[in-house]
């Protein structure tokens, strides 16, 4: 088992994945995703292109709070998965060695 990860049950995910569709529809949210920046790559895109990122996710035990979300491109968030910050920091540097 991996030394980062959280057992979190079905019921949570569940709730934590509605909190952020509520997160989504909020102002905040779209004045952040207004930005068009990524958190991880910071190139510019159109607002509608960037998806709604939690930098612990859920399955990991994250919570859809303000400060656990971030916008990011597509293709980012399909890099990171369900990586934390720290593993995903460590798979960059990899990326980069190559």
């Amino acid at each position: 088992m991996d030394v980062f990860y959280i057992p979190v049950d079905d019921e949570t995910q569940k709730r934590q994945r509605q909190k952020a569709r509520d997160l989504r529809n909020s102002q905040w949210w779209k004045r952040r995703r207004s930005q068009g920046i990524c958190h991880y790559c910071n190139k510019v895109f159109p607002p509608k292109e960037l998806t709604m990122d939690h930098l612990v996710p859920v399955s990991r035990g994250g919570m859809s709070v303000k400060s656990n979300v971030v916008p990011c491109c597509k293709a980012c968030n399909t890099k990171k998965r369900q990586l934390l910050p720290l593993e995903w920091d460590e798979y960059m540097q990899t990326l980069s060695n190559k």
